[in-house]
């Protein structure tokens, strides 16, 4: 399988979910610490309000954020398995100037952190 078909596939998945379940899936494999980071909310815990099906749902461009999260946890953890995306996550990446993945996601740089994704999973990952 070519990684454009994951890709694809990652931007098909996330498509399909709605905002309830990104936010499970991202809270069950990143931490809803992290996740309130990426979304951009200094509340910690604010994910697992998200989450609830009576809860409060994200603002516009936290939902941006959190599916541009669901798109690349996809695509790397589909490659390279949970414990190394989770690594890729948080750790400074090349790609993206030496900041991480959640940072970069938080700042909604979207065409970076797929490409750091793909860079990633097709061993490109030193630049």
């Amino acid at each position: 399988m070519s990684i454009s078909i994951d890709i694809g596939a990652a931007h098909a998945g996330t498509a399909r979910l709605g905002i309830r379940e990104i936010v499970r899936q991202l809270n069950s494999s990143l931490g809803a610490t992290l996740v309130a980071a990426l979304a951009g909310s200094k509340d910690p815990k604010i994910s697992y309000k998200w989450a609830r099906t009576d809860g409060p749902e994200p603002k516009p461009e936290a939902q941006a954020r959190l599916q541009l999260a669901h798109r690349a946890w996809t695509a790397v953890s589909s490659v390279e398995g949970e414990h190394v995306a989770r690594l890729w996550f948080i750790g400074a990446n090349p790609w993206l100037g030496e900041v991480s993945p959640i940072q970069a996601i938080s700042e909604l740089r979207s065409k970076e952190v797929m490409d750091a994704a793909v860079a990633m999973t097709e061993d490109r990952f030193a630049g």
